[in-house]
């Protein structure tokens, strides 16, 4: 199949999803706060609600990508460049400014699980920090030249929900506990902020050293 990566892409997919997973954002704080606040089926809703949001921006990520591809393959390869640009800032301000996670623990009352679905796609899709983010990490594992770009481009879009979900749901499910050893234990987090920042930094040289050949 065509639109399937080598193992070694996949792989370093893979490990990118972990970080970004296991790094606390927008969407785990929602996660994690509904969790505490109204129980683990409205932590999973909105959970469910942010994997929608993906999808969505995956495939509009994915057609405007390929469109680029077919309409200039040099385009397509400056914005790879410019998201190596990307992932090194992202990677610096993890480590300047840390990973935020402040979790409401406070009751109120409970909204439907459609509603906290739907408070998950919102939070994710008027994020524009997620759609820059796509739009840089995913042309990181494809080549300008590869015919095969645009349906790799939506197999690993379409990936990153399976790779999370195992990390993810765990932290909803143990939402106390998680939240307690974020803030409790600053090593944790300083440890997850480094984590990422290097694994982005590797990415990010590894385009821009192949673009210098």
């Amino acid at each position: 199949m065509t639109f399937i990566p080598d193992f070694a892409t996949i792989l370093q997919f893979a490990l990118a999803t972990f970080v970004i997973s296991i790094t606390p954002g927008p969407d785990m704080t929602l996660f994690v706060g509904r969790a505490l606040s109204q129980g683990r089926a409205a932590g999973f809703a909105c959970m469910f609600g942010a994997m929608t949001g993906i999808m969505i921006h995956t495939a509009l990520v994915a057609l405007g990508l390929s469109a680029l591809i077919v309409a200039s393959p040099e385009a397509f390869l400056a914005l790879k460049v410019f998201g190596a640009g990307y992932l090194i800032w992202l990677a610096i301000q993890a480590i300047r400014k840390g990973s935020a996670f402040s979790p409401e623990k406070k009751g109120g009352a409970g909204r439907s699980l459609l509603k906290n679905w739907a408070t998950g796609l919102g939070i994710n899709l008027l994020n524009p920090k997620i759609i820059l983010f796509f739009m840089t990490f995913l042309p990181q594992f494809v080549s300008a030249s590869d015919p095969h770009a645009p349906g790799k481009l939506f197999f690993l879009g379409l990936l990153f929900i399976p790779l999370a979900l195992p990390i993810v749901a765990p932290m909803v499910i143990a939402a106390d506990s998680f939240s307690k050893l974020l803030k409790k234990s600053p090593r944790v987090t300083r440890v997850v902020d480094y984590l990422f920042a290097g694994v982005f930094s590797a990415f990010a040289l590894k385009i821009l050293t192949a673009q210098a050949r």
